[in-house]
Order: C-alpha cells, then structure tokens, then sequence
C-alpha cells in the first residue's frame, strides 16, 4: 500500500545523457550463436529456464546452473537443456499461401510437477510442449526383444516382469496439444490466463480465448474487422492478461491506444472497459506520426498495477486506474526523431522492439539499433545504454555505458548518430522474474548478463 500512495506522477523523462544505474555494474555471463535469427527469448517463471525461438522454427531451451557458493558471480551461467523443432513449413493450399515455421512468440505454464510446459506460436498453429526428463529406461519385455523387435509369440515360454534400468539422463519435448485454425490473419500474442486453464491468442484483426485441454474450438472475444475492408484504420498489434485478474486483459493498436476489457461484461468485449491513450503533441505532427506511435509491446507489471508500452521511440508507464495519460514517458531514442526519412526508406521504422520489467518492478529494459540496449531506473530517472557486443565475452567483463552524440562536438568515448548500424538490433529482450540476470537477442546471438555482486 505504501508503493501506491508514493506514485510519481507525470514524469517525462528525456534519456539522453545516459549515466550508470546506481548500484549496478552488469557483467557478462553466457554467449551463444544460434543457427537461425531469434524471433523470441522468453524465462520461465522461476527463472530456471529460458527459452528461446527462432525463424527455422525451432526452440532451444537453455537450464541455469546451480550456484555455487565459491562462485556466486556464476549464477547466470546457462547451458543447453533440449532443443527441438517446433513448427515445419506448411502451404495453406486455400489462399495459396506458405506458412513459415518462424516462432512469433513462447508462454511457459507456472510448474505443476516435474515436467514443464510451453506454448509456441507460429503464423497460424500454436502448440502446448511438454518437457520432461527421463533417466531410467524399462527392460525386460515380454512381447518385444531390447531392440524393438516383436517376438514370436509361440516361442515365449515364461512370463517376467520388465524392471526399470538407470541410464542417461535424457530430456523429452512432446507436443501434447495443437490449437489450429482459428486465424485468419498471422497470430502476434499469446497469453497464459492467470488461471492457469485458458490463454489467449491474437492477430491483426481478432482476439480468441483457448481452453488448454481443448483443441477443436475456441470462443471470439474480439474482433474488430469492419464489414468492408476498405474502412479498416488500425489493427491490433498485441494483446496480454492480467497477470492476477483472469477476467482482465488488454490489447494495443497500430494507433498507439491501448484498451482494457473485462470478459464478465459481456462474451465479446468489442466494448472495452478503459482505453489508454495520449493525445498527440501537435508540434511533433509528421507524415510518419501513426506509424511510430503504433505499439509494438505491453506488458503488465508483476503486481498488475502498471502497465508498459514501447511504440518506436519511447516507453510508457500507464497507472491502470488513470487512463488520460501516462504516469511516466521515457525517450528511449529520441536523437533518431531526425532520421525517420531515411529509416521509412530502409524499412526500419517498421522494427517492432520489445520490453520487459525486472523482477521488483523498479527498472524498465527495452532494445535498441547498433546492438544498444537501454535500461531505465524508474526510481531515480537514471538510465543506462549497454552493448551486446562479441568484443565483451570475456567471463565477467564488466559492460560500459554507451553515448550517443546528437550533434556538435563528440566527446571521445561517444558514438555518433550517423554511425549507428540499424541492421545491428535488439528486438527481444527478457529480465529473470528473481534475479538481476537479462537475456537479450541480436540478430542470432544469444547474451546473458548479471549484475555484479558486491
């Protein structure tokens, strides 16, 4: 109650002079080199597990290492756990149309017992995994030799019991569940309902709730497809669950509006309860305002009082119960205001860049060009740009705070505006739900980063 009455309200915060967050010195722990582009990086809610997607469609799933107590700096060491294929190339031979295998999006399922479960989505199919590991194997049949092999059955002479054998440890994925089509458009959210039993699903145009034991049917609990396509003026571009109310979900628009509903109102929630929406300064009116303030991310805060947005330029904090504006604005790469032509004409302003909260809720992390990423302290205003560069995987090597110079003279350890590269890109990041431990994803490299302990 004390964190709700000492809200700071209104705060605009330009990131511009990027300086240390207080306390933190983060350091680098893991690297690994994926075959193909990562489309998604993802913990699970323990933090024990991380999983990431990429565009062949497949998934590698990353186990953190027990720490030890002669090396707690090695906490956020993580090795491969399994890797499997999720999703295969399809042709929808209706529309005349491929299907890629890229992996949008993972949801992990809280753990019920040994095994774990995921949902991954691609353009159309979203499957429930099962993760489980085995380290016996069972001998001794009666119907079938070791090999597999059926015997004759006129030549078994007794009966014996198969006994389980001790042998290597062996991690399964198994696709226990596929939801298929109930998408038109390409899918862009999934998620889990905080009641552990439904999740939902979006695409451009609909929101559908799943029940997760049932595969043939879901219910329709948005659409916003005009009657003629021609009057279409925004589409949804993501949608997530409150993450303790599972009557309460929000979805954004290309239009930079997020809106709330509640499923007890009515079965379709084309009516939304609250719309979150911040009018337009009109001094920063341009050909390319509608599509830098699309929203390309929202995300809850763990106590479900919060809620963050990215659209191209900035990151929003919205208090759930103030819908006119936001409680806070953070200018994640505003020296790039002057270069929208020229990223229009290479297609970059389209980049959808994720974000996520850390583990208390008091930082806000999102990606940015040149392999940048910014992390914002949202109790002190400071922030901090880092690099995911392969210069700095040496075991423990501490990471510096990145400048950009946004015009006059550069400073010696500063970069210059016009020498970002926008093919280098962190679109997906993710923070450990308990630990000061960040995931982050360049084109096809994985990084982890811990915080230095003292």
């Amino acid at each position: 109650m004390h964190d709700i009455c000492t809200t700071t309200f209104f705060k605009d915060i330009k990131l511009e002079e990027p300086t240390q967050l207080r306390f933190k010195i983060w350091t680098f722990s893991f690297f690994k080199n994926i075959t193909d582009i990562i489309s998604t990086v993802e913990f699970n809610h323990s933090g024990e597990l991380l999983a990431t997607g990429d565009k062949g469609g497949r998934i590698v799933i990353f186990q953190q290492e027990p720490e030890s107590g002669n090396q707690p700096q090695c906490r956020a060491e993580y090795n491969v756990y399994s890797t499997f294929q999720s999703h295969e190339p399809e042709f929808d031979y209706l529309k005349s149309l491929e299907i890629e295998e890229k992996i949008n999006k993972i949801r992990w399922l809280p753990q019920k017992n040994a095994a774990h479960f995921l949902l991954s989505t691609n353009d159309k199919t979203i499957k429930l995994w099962k993760i489980s590991e085995r380290d016996k194997r069972p001998e001794g049949y009666n119907l079938k030799e070791e090999n597999g092999r059926y015997k004759d059955p006129y030549s078994i002479t007794a009966l014996r019991v198969p006994v389980f054998r001790p042998t290597d440890l062996m991690v399964e994925a198994s696709p226990r569940r596929v939801f298929s089509n109930a998408h038109t458009y390409h899918i862009n959210s999934i998620s889990v309902n905080s009641d552990c039993e439904t999740y939902l699903s979006a695409d451009d145009l609909r929101i559908n709730l799943w029940h997760l034991e049932i595969t043939d049917h879901s219910f329709n609990i948005v659409d916003i497809k005009p009657a003629n396509m021609e009057d279409l003026t925004e589409v949804i571009t993501a949608s997530e669950f409150h993450p303790n109310q599972c009557n309460t979900f929000v979805y954004s628009s290309s239009k930079g509006a997020v809106r709330l509903c509640d499923m007890r109102a009515a079965a379709l929630c084309d009516q939304h309860t609250k719309i979150f929406e911040e009018p337009e300064d009109p001094n920063y009116r341009s050909f390319f305002s509608e599509i830098i303030s699309s929203i390309s991310d929202v995300k809850f805060s763990h106590t479900g009082r919060y809620m963050m947005t990215r659209d191209y330029l900035s990151v929003k904090i919205w208090d759930l119960n103030m819908e006119t504006r936001p409680v806070e604005t953070y200018q994640v790469h505003e020296y790039l205001r002057s270069k929208l032509c020229s990223l229009y004409e290479n297609d970059c302003i389209f980049d959808k860049f994720e974000c996520c909260w850390s583990g208390n809720d008091s930082v806000v992390m999102t990606g940015s060009y040149n392999n940048f990423f910014r992390m914002l302290d949202r109790g002190s205003g400071q922030d901090v740009t880092l690099e995911a560069s392969r210069e700095n995987i040496q075991p423990q090597s501490v990471l510096r705070p990145c400048n950009v110079s946004t015009g006059g003279k550069r400073k010696k350890d500063e970069i210059g505006v016009d020498s970002l590269d926008f093919n280098k890109k962190i679109l997906h990041t993710a923070w450990h739900p308990l630990d000061n431990i960040i995931a982050v994803a360049t084109i096809n490299n994985l990084y982890i980063f811990n915080d230095q302990l003292n």
